[in-house]
């Protein structure tokens, strides 16, 4: 690690389906690289990923997650 920022990784409920505030968080992050390119960001939701970065900016993904399964397998595990 060389002390810089190589990505943002949105996931969970509003990470995976609100746009409006990837958008809005990686406009803020401007200056540091990141670039949201509009298009990539409306198609990522509904349980898709991908890159929402514009081609050539600092990557920003987004990364669906099911929360709930982790929690029941580890449930489980521990009362098992």
């Amino acid at each position: 690690m060389d002390g810089r920022l190589d990505a943002v990784v949105f996931t969970g409920g509003i990470g995976e389906n609100a746009a409006m505030v990837r958008e809005l968080s990686l406009g803020k992050l401007g200056v540091l690289g990141f670039e949201v390119d509009h298009e990539r960001n409306l198609a990522a939701r509904f349980g898709k990923s991908g890159f929402i970065n514009k081609e050539g900016t600092r990557p920003a993904v987004v990364i669906p997650t099911n929360e709930e399964l982790v929690i029941a397998q580890d449930a489980s595990r521990l009362t098992a």
